[in-house]
Order: C-alpha cells, then sequence, then structure tokens
C-alpha cells in the first residue's frame, strides 16, 4: 500500500509502498478515505516533544474509511461499516483512569500516528473497541477533523465548565479554533474569538463567533477585559506561547482557563492573582470514546461544518509547509484514491 512515512525527524515525509498492516485479535483493517492534518503530526515529523515516535512512523490521527477487514474476536463491527481512528488508539481499560472514564490519561495508551502507524496510508488497523462508527449523513472529508480537532475542542469546553449564555475566548482560529466557535456555539455560549490575522477572524465571525479580537492590533486581554469584564473561560488552542499567557489574562474571576495546544515555551501563572481571583488553569488533551460519541452527533444534526481544503497524499510535505507558515484556514484534509 502506499503511505507517507517519517523516516527521520526533520525531513520530509517519503512517499513509499509498505505492507498491509497484519490483523492481530480484537483489530479491524480500515480502507482509508480521507486523514486530517493536525498540527501534531507536525510535532511527529519533528521530533521535538519530550515523548518522541516511533520511527518509521506514518503520522495521521484522523482517519476515517471503510473497514475492509475483521479479526478474530471482533463483534461490534463488520465489513462495510464506516469508522474512524482517533488519537486514542487504545488504552489498557483497567487502570484508574480508565476506569473513572479519563481513559485519555492512562498511562498504557497508544495514539495514532504517533506510537502506532496511522492515517497517511491506503489502509490503517485499529483496535475495534477504540474506532468510532461515522453517522450517515456526515461525509468522509467533512467528518474526518472531528475525529481529533472537534472532539479535542468540545472536551475542552466540557473541561471548562461554562454555562449557557457564559462568554468564553477561543484564541487561534485554525484547524480546532474553527470547530471550537461552532462546537461553543451549539453549547449556548457567547465567543470572543481572538487571533493575529483578519482573515480567520472573518471565518470566526461567519461560524457564528459574537465578538472578535486581533492580537496584532491590541492586547487581546485587555481589550476583553474592557470590553466584557473577563471570560468565564479561556480556551487557548493556538501554536504560540504568548497566547496563552493573554488568555489567562483574560479570564474573568472565578473563570477557567482551558490549555489545550501544545506550543514550546512556559506558562507563567502569577500565584497572587490566581489564588485572588479563584482563576483554575486546567489542561485538557483529547476527548474520550464517549466525548468523540457525542462531538460526532452535534456534527450530524448540523451544527458543525468544518472548514476543509482536500489535498492528495503527495501534497503532505507542502501542506506541512503551509502549517508552519499559518497559511492554513480550517484544516486540510487529505483524500486518498479511491
Amino acid at each position: 500500500m502506499k503511505a507517507a512515512v517519517v523516516n527521520e525527524f526533520n525531513q520530509k515525509l517519503e512517499i513509499k509502498d509498505v505492507p498491509i498492516p497484519e490483523l492481530e485479535h480484537g483489530e479491524i483493517l480500515v480502507k482509508i478515505h480521507s486523514c486530517g492534518v493536525c498540527h501534531t503530526d507536525l510535532h511527529a515529523a519533528h521530533g521535538d516533544w519530550p515523548v518522541k515516535p516511533k520511527l518509521p512512523l506514518i503520522p495521521g490521527h484522523e482517519g476515517v474509511g471503510v473497514i475492509e477487514k475483521v479479526g478474530e474476536g471482533v463483534g461490534s463491527l463488520k465489513v462495510g461499516d464506516r469508522v474512524g481512528i482517533p488519537w486514542l488508539y487504545s488504552a489498557c481499560g483497567e487502570c484508574e483512569y480508565c476506569l473513572s472514564g479519563r481513559e485519555t490519561l492512562c498511562l498504557d495508551q497508544l495514539n495514532a500516528g504517533y506510537s502506532v502507524d496511522g492515517g497517511y496510508a491506503e489502509y490503517c488497523k485499529a483496535p475495534a473497541a477504540y474506532t468510532s462508527k461515522i453517522p450517515d449523513s456526515l461525509s468522509f472529508d467533512e467528518v474526518a477533523p472531528l475525529f481529533c480537532a472537534g472532539v479535542t475542542t468540545y472536551k475542552a469546553l466540557k473541561v471548562s465548565e461554562a454555562k449557557p449564555g457564559d462568554w468564553v475566548a477561543i484564541y487561534g482560529i485554525g484547524g480546532l479554533g474553527h470547530v471550537a466557535v461552532q462546537y461553543a456555539k451549539a453549547m449556548g455560549l457567547n465567543v470572543i474569538a481572538v487571533d493575529v490575522r483578519d482573515d480567520k477572524l472573518q471565518l470566526a465571525k461567519e461560524l457564528g463567533a459574537d465578538d472578535v479580537v486581533n492580537g496584532m492590533n491590541s492586547d487581546p486581554a485587555e481589550a476583553i477585559q474592557d470590553r466584557l469584564g473577563g471570560v468565564q473561560a479561556a480556551i487557548s488552542v493556538a501554536v504560540n506561547a504568548k497566547a496563552f499567557e493573554q488568555a489567562y489574562h483574560s479570564v474573568k474571576r472565578g473563570g477557567s482557563l482551558v490549555v489545550v495546544g501544545l506550543p514550546t515555551g512556559e506558562l507563567p501563572i502569577p500565584i497572587f492573582n490566581t489564588v485572588l481571583n479563584g482563576v483554575t488553569v486546567k489542561g485538557s488533551i483529547v476527548g474520550t470514546r464517549k466525548d468523540l460519541q457525542e462531538c460526532l452527533n452535534l456534527a450530524a444534526q448540523g451544527k458543525i461544518k468544518t472548514m476543509i481544503e482536500t489535498k492528495e497524499l503527495e501534497d503532505i510535505n507542502e501542506v506541512f509547509e503551509s502549517m508552519e507558515n499559518g497559511e492554513i484556514n480550517g484544516r486540510v484534509v487529505i483524500k486518498m484514491a479511491q
């Protein structure tokens, strides 16, 4: 099968023929139709996170397609089912985190396109128990980004504990931020979007944002405090560490900062203000299988629309370059030849 492979960190991906994966007990083989491109894939290709991915590696954790083969022990899925393979490739199912509904914290988890091969390929295998069926009303191209960008931002909004009518700030209107705006509106929240590009802020407005701030023209934290007296929650999906500091200072007393994006750098948190103002700082990492089911259901109801641009697998290195330069509005989806 054809796949895009990371052979060495900080080198271009190679399009090459590799063997189709062999199934083990409880696994399925998915013929990939589409796979979203995430900023995490860049980190995998660069090897710049503390925990390194395996090499060689086929990236991609937003792979969606049709089951072509099922292994022994698979009872919940069948050949022909439409499914997606998310970042949470598998977990142990037995630890305190798995048993308490926090499986994304499992210390023995595997991650698609990072610790195991992912969806930048014609075929990808996965444990049946950790794949999710795709609602019939959603096309492969539009649903692919929901398997990371969608479930990640939906979970972050849940973690924020913001209630209908509250104001939330979304920092970074890119692949994650553009769906975060929509999920926030679907949850009854008021949204102020923050970015440094007017075209992305215009997109946020079109997707339902109630207000916007361009961080190149003014300090967004000051602007948000002046306009709203602060927000109940700030969700930072930006890839710039400065945005996280600004997001913290956007929060009102008793509010929350939810940290999602993973740029390099540190988050300076003033102890006095955090204590005095009762501010909560939370990390949120993707979402559970239940979170994914909920976020897919909202999309199936027509409340979420991913803004996508389709490319071919052979274009992946150019896509990565555009992503590094911040030139992508919405999400790029790799469309596999069928």
